[in-house]
């Protein structure tokens, strides 16, 4: 392994973690972890996060056991097969090796439950079958012929109302059209992932473990943020949802532009997480569209962890490697900036410290 140059800002990496243990399940030891923080800044000289000149925010997106832990259900391998487990790797520790300087860590969890208008339960077919998750595109087409339907089954848990089945069918028939019509995709049938409640829920152990060092450490709560627990419509970005209303025009859901405000706030934002080609590259195009029609210097301010993310890449089916590449590409055209968690912070262009 090539020797890096260290960077100025960095503290030593804690004895406590493991990173051996990056690709696996296990509880992490608050109790144990939190006067060993509380050490570790006292010796290390790390001041409160109230303190900070710059203020820098690390936003990992959907650093989760569905995507990152092999076995899981969206496991993210990218086209080495252990993607997902080397960039939380590279997460961890430049968490910990710059724990003086990032203010704030505002984790994403991607939240669902099993009843949503991309899990198989939601629709059949006229034999009564569900479609099969990560294998079904449900079109407009199939839509508007019967070839799926909203299964009658969800109608009482998902509006709360047992007659509003040719209401929930409308809204199918308008969510897939609403989709074709902005150009974005068909509607993709998920597996069963990141279920509310379940252990593919929660962060991995070795990022948790290190943004609650980090909260102890700084003395600044992890700024959690939920997305895509609405029934009627996906949400891959954190920032908004891909559809915002229903038939009649109503309003659905909302952009998250509280968060929006939250992370503008920021003198810098940094951003890594799964999957590349996915949630990341979509929350990213959203936050630029967003900076764009508010002062589109604003992106020099946003910095892309190459080496924290990895694109969805199925052998033998289909690789998002040229689509999530492009897309950085773009993001960097726009005036962010692409860099490596193992650079010196220093060294990244526009990071003024």
């Amino acid at each position: 392994m090539s020797q890096r140059n260290p960077s100025k800002y960095e503290t030593i990496i804690p004895p406590h973690f493991n990173p051996d243990k990056v690709g696996e399940v296990w509880r992490v030891d608050y109790n144990g972890l939190a006067p060993v923080a509380q050490q570790w800044a006292a010796a290390q000289d790390i001041k409160a996060a109230v303190t900070d000149r710059m203020r820098i925010c690390l936003m990992p997106i959907d650093v989760q056991n569905t995507f990152c832990i092999p076995g899981f259900e969206l496991y993210v391998g990218g086209q080495s097969g252990t993607g997902a487990i080397d960039d939380n790797r590279r997460l961890a520790e430049f968490t910990y090796r710059y724990l003086k300087i990032l203010t704030a860590i505002t984790p994403t969890l991607d939240t669902h439950t099993a009843m949503q208008i991309f899990h198989p339960f939601f629709w059949i077919n006229e034999k009564g079958e569900h479609p099969i998750g990560g294998a079904t595109l449900i079109s407009l087409e199939d839509v508007q012929k019967g070839v799926w339907r909203v299964n009658p089954a969800v109608v009482f848990s998902v509006t709360g109302n047992k007659d509003m089945y040719p209401a929930l069918q409308a809204h199918a028939l308008h969510y897939t059209k609403r989709l074709t019509e902005d150009g974005k995709y068909a509607l993709m049938i998920w597996p069963y992932h990141a279920m509310l409640g379940g252990i593919g829920h929660a962060l991995v152990s070795s990022c948790e473990e290190a943004f609650f060092f980090h909260n102890i450490a700084r003395r600044n709560q992890t700024g959690f943020e939920i997305k895509g627990g609405n029934p009627l419509t996906e949400n891959y970005s954190v920032l908004r949802p891909e559809v915002l209303d229903g038939p009649s025009g109503a309003p659905i859901a909302s952009k998250n532009s509280v968060f929006f405000k939250k992370l503008l706030d920021f003198d810098a934002i940094i951003i890594g997480g799964q999957a590349k080609s996915h949630c990341v590259a979509w929350t990213i195009d959203d936050l630029l569209n967003e900076i764009k029609a508010k002062d589109p210097r604003l992106a020099q301010k946003v910095y892309l962890l190459e080496d924290c993310t990895s694109p969805v890449v199925l052998p033998g089916i289909i690789d998002f490697t040229d689509m999530a590449n492009t897309a950085f590409n773009r993001f960097r055209d726009e005036g962010m900036h692409v860099v490596r968690s193992t650079d010196p912070i220093e060294e990244w262009p526009g990071m003024n410290l």
